[in-house]
């Protein structure tokens, strides 16, 4: 079916007022993205902007896809409907609709629905796929991208992200759905149960599990001075909780960040990546003489930080030098109450750096690369649990995603929350700062430094686009990068690594269009196409003995990634 003729389906349907007004207002440009294309539903859910079409986010799409998805479950059996579908939402506009409608079309197929009553952070949900052994778990939310947005993530029984075998088999029964707007709704909701304060309970239970030293968070705890920003998001509520459970109430909360908007007033992006959404809580902190400042994204699966410096500045954190002093200070406990296992195991993704990495080496602690996308952390997670090869001690992405404890199968800023205050208490008890903390990491291991590069292709021709770009660079492979020779390339697509001498070696990870260049030098660059948003990303990886030099890696290389890239 052409634009044209979906263009006019909706034309000539029977609209709510928004989206028929909506449709009313586009141009001919706009119709023609909004309609070209279905919104794409892949491994890690859909997102798209708000709005009217097929390419859109709205209650016809959500339909749909939750359509294909009740298809599935029901060719499972009986038994895998009677687990159910556990569902929770965010605070982005539509957000409590799409998760009502949601239950309401599996409730028509009499699927159990587990729905909050009201807005719950991503790991929460994670967490209760798991504690309710439901068949998969729904969670509405854009995570961290702009108030325009918003998406539709699915879980499997294990509390990761649906596997690709899963989401094969739902992208099927979605070929199937040709008319968006005959989808049935149980509008009694007759197989729906409101779930709320009961698995609130049970994950803050979980959560003191985080907790690493009681008795020094017992001691120091309070002394300890921060501000929180949960981001007009679901983490002030439970991320509360999950605080003062464990022994921290010397913090103040971004009184405007409290407030649940979907227009995220403060801010242009609600990403804890952007140092610009950090603004807010570091002004608070300079008023109050605040040790720290932590927030968490709208889904509260990503957290940010920044940290007072001796001159009363504060420095904001990468997620990479976070991880590495998390990871630094889980090791040093567990070495010192001789608890470290031999077969110990960190977690992170392909284009994380390797601080963190080494930190881990040092303690003869293992660490296993995977793709990106925190389900491929939880599928690991799940490998070593089910071998026994490997005892999981820390996962992480670059992109400000942790995981201390796995009863959540997804990055949870509420343990990274708890465990971050519970390390800058004791760097406090120390006289120190958590900044202390990565500079004496750097001294030790070498100045790890990092750069994420996006460019942006939105439109209809974007992916055309994007795909020229990296096949360019897979078709016509650089000699070197940045004046330094390469001297091997992984290339993800083909599952293989190939050295300067021809040599080469599978790679285990799932294909993937992921290039990753390491250098002569031990820097190293990885092209790869964003998975939820039309952004072609280059990101890349340095270490020398100064941070002068390391810089001035970065910047080399960017230079002359950028000459390639046009």
């Amino acid at each position: 079916m052409s634009y044209q003729e979906k263009l006019a389906q909706w034309q000539s349907a029977n609209l709510p007022d928004y989206l028929a007004t909506d449709l009313a207002s586009y141009t001919a440009e706009e119709q023609e993205d909004a309609f070209y294309q279905n919104l794409s539903f892949g491994t890690a859910g859909m997102r798209g902007l708000l709005g009217a079409g097929t390419n859109r986010m709205n209650i016809y799409t959500v339909r749909q896809v939750t359509e294909a998805l009740a298809r599935y479950i029901t060719s499972q059996g009986d038994a895998a409907k009677q687990r159910g579908v556990a569902i929770s939402f965010d605070s982005r506009h539509f957000s409590p609709e799409f998760a009502a409608d949601a239950s309401q079309v599996l409730s028509a197929h009499g699927i159990k629905s587990y729905l909050f009553t009201s807005l719950r952070p991503t790991p929460e949900l994670s967490f209760a796929v798991r504690e309710l052994k439901a068949f998969a778990g729904i969670m509405i939310t854009a995570s961290h991208n702009p108030k325009e947005y918003n998406g539709y993530k699915v879980y499997g029984e294990d509390g990761g992200q649906m596997v690709p075998d899963a989401v094969a088999a739902v992208v099927k029964e979605l070929e199937g759905i040709t008319d968006i707007f005959d989808i049935s709704l149980d509008e009694k909701s007759a197989n729906v149960q409101m779930i709320d304060d009961d698995i609130d309970n049970l994950y803050l239970s979980k959560m003191k599990t985080v907790t690493v030293d009681p008795e020094l968070v017992a001691r120091e705890g309070a002394s300890l001075k921060f501000v929180y920003s949960p981001l007009h998001g679901t983490g002030q509520y439970i991320g509360e909780k999950a605080l003062r459970q464990a022994g921290f109430t010397n913090y103040t909360v971004v009184k405007e960040q409290a407030v649940i908007d979907g227009d995220f007033p403060t801010v242009k992006k609600p990403n804890p990546e952007d140092a610009a959404a950090l603004t807010l809580a570091i002004e608070y902190a300079k008023r109050e003489g605040a040790d720290a400042v932590v927030a968490t994204d709208p889904d509260a699966d990503r957290m940010g930080a920044a940290v007072k410096l001796s001159d009363g500045s504060f420095q904001v954190l990468t997620g990479n030098q976070i991880a590495a002093v998390l990871v630094n200070y889980l090791l040093t406990a567990k070495k010192n109450t001789h608890s470290l296992p031999e077969n110990g195991a960190i977690v992170t993704s392909i284009v994380s750096s390797r601080f963190a990495s080494t930190v881990a080496e040092s303690f003869g602690v293992v660490t296993a690369d995977v793709l990106t996308g925190f389900k491929y952390i939880a599928a690991t997670i799940d490998e070593f649990e089910a071998t026994k090869s490997h005892e999981f001690l820390f996962g992480f992405e670059e992109s400000f995603g942790y995981l201390v404890k796995p009863f959540a199968h997804d990055k949870d800023a509420i343990q990274a929350l708890v465990l971050f205050a519970e390390v800058a208490a004791y760097y406090k008890s120390q006289g120190k700062t958590f900044a202390d903390g990565v500079h004496e990491l750097f001294e030790k291991f070498g100045y790890f430094e990092e750069k994420t590069i996006s460019l942006d292709f939105p439109g209809i021709h974007g992916n055309d686009e994007m795909a020229t770009i990296i096949s360019e660079f897979r078709d016509n492979q650089p000699k070197s990068i940045g004046e330094v020779s390469v001297t091997r390339v992984q290339d993800f697509l083909y599952s293989i690594e190939t050295d300067n001498t021809g040599e080469t070696v599978a790679l285990k990870q799932p294909k993937a269009n992921v290039l990753k260049y390491w250098l002569a030098d031990g820097s190293w660059v990885a092209v790869r196409p964003s998975g939820t948003e039309p952004k072609l990303k280059f990101y890349i990886g340095v270490v020398s003995d100064a941070q002068a030099t390391s810089q001035a890696k970065i910047d080399k290389i960017a230079s002359d990634l950028m000459t390639h890239a046009k």
